[in-house]
C-alpha cells in the first residue's frame, strides 16, 4: 500500500475570516499492478501500464474495484455534513412530478414519481375516469436497478412495446404487452441496443440491434447495425433482417420509423453520430423495395412529416443551421427539395402537431418557437412562460391540443396545454416543491476565448450572493456531439445553490447551439478549442470573483468527462475540485470498445494518421498526467456496468493519477456497482452518488460544515 498525507484544510469563512484546521487525513491507496504493454503507433511507443483492467469482468479488476471503493467511501464516511446533504436532496427531491401527458387509443397516459420512488411510473385513465397503474418499473427488480426506457404503441392502442435496462446496461429487453389487460402477448425479444420500437399495423414492429459480440459483453466493439422486423406470433429467431445485412456496407447507428399515415417506412444509417444516409420504404406495396433518398452521410436529415406522397424533411444540408424542405416520394433525391422552412442565423428544432409545424429555434440557447402551416407560412410566434427551454411542442396529426414543458436554471419544469388553432395554453401542472425560484437569479455572460470567439455562458446563484471570489462554484460543460445546453431546473444543483453555489454552464464549441460550424469547431484537430473555451470561463468566472481558484470546481459527464479530464490537466492550477464523470479519457483506444468507433467524427482515432495520433495523444487525458504534478482534489465517478464509455476509461485513469499526484489532494475513484452510463439510475442511487459528490466538493475547498447552516435548520426543523 503506498501512504499519502492528505491535509484536508477546513475553513469557516465568517465575517472575520478566520480559519480552523483539522487534522490531516491519510488516505491508503491500493498498489495498481502494473504490465508491461507497449502499442506502437506511426514508429511511437505508448506505454499502457494498467491494459489489464480494460478486462471489466476478470476477478482481478472485480478485486481492485472493491479496493478502490473501500478507499473512497472510508474516505468520504470522514466528511461531517455529508449525512446532511444527503438528508435535504431527499426532502427537495420527495414532490409529486409529472410527465407531459399523450394520448393512445381511448386512454391518456402520462409519467409519474410520487417523490422518491426509484423509477417513473407509467399511469393511464380513460376521459373522466380514475387514473390507474399502467407500467410500474419499480416492480420490475428489487433493486430499483432495471428502468423503462422506451414505450411504444400502435395506432389504435390497442398494443404496446416497450424496452427495459438492466443495471444501466445500453443493451435492452423488449415486452410486448394487450394495453388493454397490461398481459404479455410474446416471449421476451432480447439483445436490443440503440433502438426505438416502431409499429406496422397490429402485427409487427421494427426495431434494430447489433450481433451480440463474444467476449466481454461489456466492452466488446459493435460496429454493424441491423434493422429488424419482428412479426407477432413468431420467434425473434425469425426476425427479418431489413437492413444492414450486407457486412462491407457497416453502418453503426441504424434506425426505422414508420410514418403517422403508416404509408412509410423511413430508414437512417450512419456511419457515426453525425450524419446519415435515408432510405425509405412503400409499405402499402408488399415487394417494395428500398428507395434511396441520400446515399451519402455529408448532412443530418430525417423525414419530419408526411402527407399521402408529399414528404417534409429536416436538414443541415447546405444549411448548418437547419431548414424544412419538402418533396414527393417518387422524386425524394436532394435535386428535387424545395425549401419550405428556410434556414435562419438560429438552429432549428423541429416538431408536428394538429396539422401544423413547430419550429423551435436556440437564441443564444434560449427557446424561440414559431408556428407554420404545412404551406410554410408563419401562424404566430408563441409567447412562452419565460426566458428558458420549452420542449414538446408536437403530437398526433389529428390532435389539436397537446402539452408542452417549460423550465430553466431556476425554475421547475411545468406543463402547459396548448391550442393548436388559437395559439392560447394554459398551465396544466406545476410542481409543489420547496424551493422558491423567485430567490434566485440567471443571467446569460458573453466572454472571449483564446482566440477570440465570443462564447455564451448562464451563471445562476441565489439572489444577494456577495462577488467577493469565495463562492464555491460548479463550472459544467459538455462542448460535443452537436448536444446543446440549454436550461433546465436540477434538483441537486438547487441543493447546491441553497448553500450559496454557483452554478455556471458556458455553451463551448463542440455543442449544436450555433449550428453545425459551431459542431465543426469543436472536432478532431479543433478539439482543443473545446477546452481553451472551458479554461476561459474559468478565467472570467475568477477574474469577475464569482469565484476564485480555491472555491472553483469543474464537472462534467461522458464526452464532458473527457473535457474535465482535460482541462485538469492542462490548466491543475486553475481549480480546487475536478469530477469527471464515465468520462472517455484514453483518447488512443476509444474507438476498440463497444460503439465508441462511432465518435471518430468528433474526435478522429488514433489510427488514421501520424497527424491525428499525435494530436489525440497530445490531449488525451491519460497520456498527460506528469509524475510530480500536483493536480486538484479529485473525484472519478463511474459504473461497473458502463457499456457505452466503458469503466476502463476511468480506471485506468484513476490508477495513473493516483501513482503520479504530488501534493496533498486526493485523487479517489467512485465505481457505482451495478450501474451503467447514467440512464434509469435510482433515485436511491443518484441522491447518495450527489451527497458524495457535493460533500467531497465542499470538504476539499475547505468547509468543515455546510456554508449555509440556516437551511439546514429549516428543513431538520
Amino acid at each position: 500500500m503506498r501512504k499519502i498525507s492528505l491535509i484536508a484544510a477546513v475553513a469557516i469563512f465568517a465575517a472575520c475570516e478566520t480559519i480552523t484546521k483539522r487534522e490531516p487525513i491519510s488516505v491508503n491507496y491500493p498498489i495498481t499492478q502494473k504490465v508491461d504493454t507497449v502499442d506502437t503507433y506511426f514508429g511511437t511507443e505508448v506505454q499502457d501500464p494498467y491494459r489489464w483492467l480494460e478486462d471489466d469482468r476478470s476477478p482481478e479488476t472485480e478485486g481492485w474495484v472493491k479496493e478502490q471503493n473501500a478507499v473512497t467511501f472510508g474516505y468520504l464516511d470522514q466528511i461531517p455534513f455529508r449525512e446532511d446533504l444527503k438528508n435535504r436532496l431527499e426532502k427537495l427531491w420527495n414532490y409529486e412530478k409529472l410527465g407531459s401527458p399523450f394520448k393512445e387509443g381511448d386512454y391518456t397516459y402520462f409519467y409519474k414519481n410520487d417523490g422518491l420512488q426509484n423509477q417513473y411510473v407509467v399511469y393511464r385513465k380513460k376521459e373522466g375516469g380514475e387514473e390507474e397503474v399502467f407500467l410500474d418499473p419499480n416492480t420490475f427488480s428489487e433493486d430499483g436497478t432495471t428502468s423503462l426506457m422506451s414505450l411504444s404503441f400502435t395506432k389504435d392502442g390497442s398494443k404496446a412495446a416497450y424496452l427495459i435496462s438492466e443495471g444501466g446496461s445500453d443493451w435492452r429487453k423488449g415486452i410486448v404487452i394487450d394495453a388493454e389487460s397490461r398481459e404479455v402477448v410474446e416471449d421476451t425479444l432480447v439483445d436490443i441496443k440503440f433502438s426505438g420500437i416502431s409499429w406496422k399495423g397490429n402485427d409487427g414492429f421494427f426495431y434494430s440491434s447489433y450481433d451480440k459480440p463474444k467476449g466481454s459483453e461489456l466492452s466488446a466493439k459493435t460496429d454493424q447495425h441491423k434493422l429488424y422486423y419482428h412479426k407477432l406470433g413468431t420467434p425473434q429467431s425469425e426476425d427479418k433482417i431489413i437492413f444492414g445485412r450486407i457486412p462491407e456496407e457497416k453502418h453503426r447507428y441504424v434506425w426505422g420509423s414508420v410514418s403517422e399515415d403508416e404509408k412509410y417506412l423511413f430508414i437512417t444509417a450512419s456511419t457515426s453520430t453525425s450524419g446519415n444516409k435515408l432510405f425509405l420504404m412503400d409499405l402499402t406495396q408488399p415487394d417494395s423495395g428500398l428507395v434511396t433518398v441520400l446515399d451519402h452521410t455529408d448532412s443530418d436529415t430525417y423525414v419530419i412529416e408526411n402527407v399521402g406522397s408529399k414528404l417534409y424533411l429536416v436538414t443541415n444540408m447546405d444549411a448548418p443551421n437547419k431548414k424544412i424542405v419538402m418533396t414527393e416520394a417518387t422524386a425524394p433525391s436532394a435535386e428535387h427539395w424545395k425549401d419550405l422552412i428556410p434556414e435562419t442565423e438560429h438552429v432549428l428544432t423541429a416538431g408536428t402537431g394538429g396539422g401544423y409545424f413547430f419550429a423551435e429555434y436556440m437564441v443564444d440557447a434560449i427557446s424561440k418557437v414559431l408556428q407554420y402551416d404545412y404551406d410554410g407560412k408563419l401562424v404566430r410566434e408563441v409567447q412562452l412562460p419565460g426566458v428558458g427551454s420549452a420542449n414538446g411542442f408536437g403530437g398526433k396529426k389529428e390532435e389539436k391540443e397537446f402539452y408542452f414543458s417549460f423550465t430553466n436554471y431556476n425554475t421547475p419544469s411545468s406543463s402547459y396545454k396548448y391550442n393548436v388553432e388559437t395559439g392560447a395554453y394554459e398551465q396544466y401542472w406545476k410542481p409543489e416543491i420547496d424551493f422558491n425560484p423567485e430567490d434566485y437569479q440567471s443571467e446569460q455572460v458573453f466572454y472571449t476565448s483564446k482566440d477570440g470567439t465570443k462564447v455564451p455562458m448562464i451563471i445562476t446563484y441565489k439572489k444577494g450572493v456577495e462577488l467577493n471570489g469565495k463562492n464555491p462554484t460548479i463550472l459544467y460543460g459538455y462542448g460535443g456531439f452537436n448536444i446543446s445546453l440549454t436550461p433546465s431546473f436540477s434538483i441537486v444543483n438547487a441543493v447546491w445553490m441553497e448553500q450559496g453555489g454557483v452554478y455556471a454552464v458556458p455553451n463551448l464549441r463542440g455543442g449544436g447551439e450555433y449550428g453545425k460550424k459551431w459542431h465543426v469547431a469543436g472536432t478532431k484537430q479543433q478539439k482543443q478549442n473545446v477546452f481553451d473555451d472551458f479554461i476561459a470561463a474559468a478565467e472570467f468566472l475568477i477574474e469577475n470573483k464569482y469565484t476564485s481558484k480555491e472555491y472553483l470546481a469543474i464537472r462534467g459527464g461522458s464526452n464532458g468527462g473527457l473535457l474535465v479530464g482535460a482541462t485538469m490537466t492542462q490548466r491543475p492550477d486553475l481549480m480546487q475540485v475536478a469530477l469527471p464523470a464515465v468520462g472517455v479519457l484514453d483518447m488512443l483506444r476509444y474507438h476498440t470498445f463497444t460503439a465508441g468507433a462511432g465518435w471518430a467524427y468528433d474526435y478522429g482515432t488514433s489510427e488514421e494518421s501520424e497527424e491525428m495520433f499525435n494530436y489525440l495523444k497530445g490531449y488525451s487525458p491519460l497520456h498527460n498526467i506528469k509524475l510530480g504534478t500536483a493536480y486538484p482534489a479529485t473525484l472519478v465517478t463511474t459504473g461497473d456496468h458502463d457499456d457505452r464509455v466503458v469503466p476502463a476509461h476511468s480506471f485506468k485513469f484513476a490508477a495513473e493519477l493516483q501513482e503520479k499526484q504530488a501534493g496533498d489532494n486526493p485523487a479517489l475513484i467512485r465505481i457505482e456497482t451495478n450501474a451503467g452510463h447514467g440512464a434509469g439510475t435510482p433515485v436511491s442511487k443518484t441522491i447518495e452518488q450527489y451527497a458524495d459528490i457535493f460533500g467531497f466538493t465542499l470538504f476539499n475547498m475547505g468547509y468543515d460544515k455546510l456554508p449555509n447552516q440556516a437551511v439546514l435548520k429549516e428543513f431538520k426543523d
